[in-house]
């Protein structure tokens, strides 16, 4: 047997084999590319930067860079051209029909073309011949058409066909590519071919950002008539050569100058629409814009209301703001009105120059701030124009830095009030001194009148130390403004003693809220002051009836218990009382106000009690300190009377000697006796009360309680500055001293309270002990005397109850059947828990008694 040359007429004779034909043309067409790209490859990048040329414009350059390049882009493509031409090969039927046998195992389509040579008339040799035929046909039959492959890579090593692709896409997706078809493309074109190749020019029109209003593209539009506002800025870019491109517009300031744009090729134009007009733009794809803008108002504010003084003396200033837009900021100018100001006393001065006051106004945080309302809530009480004749502007700026104002209005500088009269002296100075340093003097004499009659005017030792201090102060002089500033301070603080603090007793603290409310009533103060005033009376009075309450309790006195079981007044009788008082004020009813307040006043005088007769180790302790205390006090006041003698340098002298200006024989200073006579000095006198302290500790009790610990150390304390005191007498330096005096009465004062608290707490106690076992010895002896005893009450007729407790649990559940009574008590609690037009305040006192019970 002999194998012959394939017969492809024999061969695809086979109905099933004419599939496997279609796949040798297929190959053969692939293997046309892949000889084709590799002769090629060179022409087809150079073709691909064309392209990526014209697509990006590269003909709108000068007329000899466009012709040079275009030379030798066509010069380099025809020497590629000829050169692929001749390495390439057409392919052969046979070299397809190889390349698909040569992906089949066993070559099946050269199997296929031969025939048998030998053994043809052998059946053997013919069956076998079949077989061998009929398994190349079943291989043949899978065959498929083999892919072309360039190879390119070893035949491009610097991959420029790679670079050539990324230049034709880039131009595809950034550029133009309908350029490469209009007519006029070609280098030096005529400036109508130019504009057709692309958009001419641009425009962009932008509102001010404060106007919330978007930003326009011009080109997209499809209208020609603009609304804009005032403010918008217009930009245009021209292309090309810009000299055959006309604008003109009429909506810009004619004040600022046309941008110079010739002999460019790019140029731009930026301006901002102050006005309704025109904005041109001639020559091909050009347009005409009618724009009409919408003028900017200036904003406004006004005050909506009165300006308001709070209770703590602040000022409330309610506004409306306005804009067409939006206000961004504002703020409040307040100034000295000196034409109002009625000029006496300390204000006959000239003032010194002080800056306006200026605050900012509060915006809204989110929201619309086109308009608004708001109130300005600042704190001006320590101002040196506090309480008096001012004029304010409010002025708010938009977003266009325009601003609109409220005017000048003539208000008095809302500032806090002091009721008590010192208080309100000690301000009024304060005011003098800030308003010019000169009246040092004047207010020094003023001080020094009410030092003269301090213990009769000033309750509180502190402050009569204080008083004397600012006084020698202002004697040295104030030659700074924070010299003044300091003194200021010193006098505010003095005030604010005097009106709020220092009173550690009950009625005198109840006292002092009548005569202040009764002040605030004949003063015309606000509402808002009167609300305070009154509650802080309701509070001091309910702080004297349990101090009432806890004193009988303590001291158990029968026969003050029937006295105040015959003249019992309720709390409801009280609250009426105080609820009446507040209703007349609030419809300006003063008089009759002030004369039920008076008669409230007369029957809580009828409940005073006195303090204890000092029986008890406690009590005579505290008489002790209280001694103590006194003479520290005076001694202190021996001191300043020798600081205003001049007697800077030496020791005290007594009223006679500083007199006469006596001298002993040395010429030298005696010691002067105190007031009392005893003949020391006072050096000698802070030494023996120093002394007398450390006794006095010694003898305190040990209570164990916190209260008991912070009375030794603020004991100890006053000693220590009760030394320092000792020493600078000893010195002469009685400023020094005296401030070392102050803080031993401070000291002592905060000491004695901390031991008052102590020894109440201790007392509490055991009175709780002792009603405990009252309450056994009660229950072990029921029966005897029907098991009844009489329960102390309060002065308000209120069971004080066992212990510690207001009232108690007996005949609580009378009747026959008690539990039904509270089940009857529980369902009506939570029938008016359910109401849900009851306050909160109620509701959820009734959630807290169904979370007990």
């Amino acid at each position: 047997m002999t194998l012959r040359k394939p017969d492809p007429a024999r061969t695809y004779a086979d109905p099933a084999l004419r599939r496997v034909a279609r796949k040798i043309v297929q190959t053969r067409l692939g293997l046309v590319v892949e000889r084709g790209l590799r002769a090629f490859w060179p022409a087809l990048s150079l073709c691909a930067v064309g392209m990526a040329a014209l697509v990006f414009g590269i003909l709108t350059l000068p007329a000899w860079i466009g012709w040079a390049g275009l030379g030798l882009w066509g010069l380099a493509l025809t020497v590629s051209l000829i050169a692929g031409w001749r390495v390439f090969r057409w392919p052969s039927h046979a070299e397809a029909v190889a390349r698909v046998d040569e992906t089949l195992p066993g070559r099946p389509l050269t199997a296929l073309a031969d025939d048998m040579a030998l053994g043809g008339s052998d059946p053997a040799s013919r069956a076998l011949w079949q077989a061998h035929i009929a398994r190349m046909t079943e291989r043949a039959k899978t065959a498929r058409a083999v892919r072309p492959n360039p190879d390119l890579a070893p035949r491009d090593p610097y991959a420029l066909r790679l670079t050539a692709i990324l230049l034709l896409v880039s131009a595809l997706v950034f550029g133009a590519p309908s350029r490469m078809f209009e007519n006029g493309a070609l280098p030096g074109g005529t400036a109508p071919a130019l504009a057709a190749m692309g958009p001419s020019w641009e425009g962009w029109a932008e509102p001010p950002r404060y106007t919330g209003q978007p930003g326009l593209y011009l080109n997209s539009l499809k209208t020609d008539t603009l609304t804009l506002p005032e403010g918008t800025r217009f930009s245009f870019r021209f292309y090309g050569d810009s000299r055959k491109i006309g604008f003109r517009e009429s909506v810009s300031n004619p004040a600022v100058a046309p941008q110079d744009t010739s002999g460019t090729d790019v140029s731009r134009r930026d301006f901002e629409a102050v006005q309704s007009g025109i904005v041109e733009i001639s020559g091909m794809a050009g347009r005409k814009f009618d724009i009409r803008i919408s003028p900017d108002d200036a904003p406004e504010i006004r005050l909506t209301g009165a300006v308001e003084r709070r209770a703590d003396g602040k000022m409330v200033l309610p506004f409306h703001a306005s804009d067409d837009y939006a206000v961004t900021s504002g703020q409040v100018r307040i100034q000295l009105d000196l034409a109002a100001i009625p000029r006496k006393f300390g204000l006959k001065v000239d003032p010194e120059p002080r800056e306006a006051l200026i605050y900012d106004l509060p915006m809204p945080y989110t929201g619309s701030r086109k308009a608004f309302d708001g109130s300005l809530v600042e704190d001006a009480e320590k101002h040196a124009w506090a309480n008096l004749p001012v004029k304010l502007e409010l002025e708010v700026t938009d977003g266009r830095g325009q601003t609109g104002s409220s005017g000048w209005q003539a208000i008095v500088l809302p500032g806090r009030r002091f009721f008590d009269p010192l208080a309100s002296a000690f301000v009024e100075m304060r005011q003098d001194l800030l308003w010019n340093r000169g009246n040092a003097a004047y207010v020094s004499d003023i001080l020094k009148a009410l030092n003269n009659r301090a213990p009769d005017l000033i309750r509180s030792a502190e402050v009569r130390v204080l008083l004397r201090g600012v006084i020698g102060r202002l004697d040295q002089g104030l030659d700074t403004p924070e010299a003044r500033d300091a003194m200021a301070d010193m006098l505010w603080n003095m005030a604010e003693l005097v009106e709020d603090g220092g009173l550690s007793n009950a009625l005198e603290r109840m006292q002092r809220a009548q005569e202040r409310l009764s002040e605030a009533m004949r003063n015309g103060a606000s509402q808002d002051e009167i609300d305070k005033l009154m509650q802080e009376l309701k509070d001091a009075t309910d702080d004297y009836i349990r101090m009432l309450a806890e004193r009988d309790q303590t001291q158990g006195d029968p026969t003050q218990n029937q006295d105040q079981q015959s003249q019992q007044i309720t709390g409801d009788q009280l609250q009426q009382m105080m609820d009446e008082i507040q209703r007349l004020m609030k419809e300006g009813r003063m008089a009759e106000a002030q004369e039920l307040l008076e008669q409230f006043n007369r029957m809580m005088q009828n409940m005073k009690v006195t303090q204890g007769d000092g029986q008890g180790q406690g009590g005579r302790q505290m008489q002790n300190l209280r001694d103590t205390l006194r003479e520290q006090q005076e001694l202190s006041d021996d001191a300043f009377r020798n600081l205003q003698n001049g007697q800077q340098g030496q020791e005290g002298r007594s009223g006679q000697d500083s007199q006469n200006g006596q001298n002993n024989q040395n010429g030298q200073a005696q010691d002067a006796p105190p007031p009392s006579g005893s003949g020391q000095s006072l050096s000698d006198r802070q030494r023996a009360l120093r002394q007398e302290l450390d006794r006095q500790k010694g003898l305190l009790p040990n209570l164990g309680s916190a209260e008991s610990d912070r009375a030794r150390q603020r004991l100890d304390d006053a000693g220590e500055a009760m030394g320092r005191a000792e020493d600078a007498l000893r010195k002469g330096d009685n400023g020094r001293a005296l401030d070392n005096q102050a803080e031993a009465i401070q000291s002592l004062r905060e000491g004695m309270q901390a031991l008052n608290n102590a020894q109440n707490g201790e007392e509490q106690r055991q009175a709780g002990q002792q009603q405990q076992g009252q309450q056994g010895q009660m229950r072990d002896g029921e029966g005897g005397q029907g098991g009844q005893r009489a329960m102390p009450r309060d002065p308000l007729g209120r069971s004080a109850g066992d212990g510690n407790r207001v009232g108690t649990e007996e005949n609580m559940l009378q009747g026959e059947n008690p539990y039904g009574r509270a089940r009857d008590l529980l369902d009506e609690i939570r029938r008016r828990q359910a109401e849900r037009d009851r306050s909160a305040q109620e509701r959820d006192y009734l959630d807290r008694l169904l979370d007990r019970f």
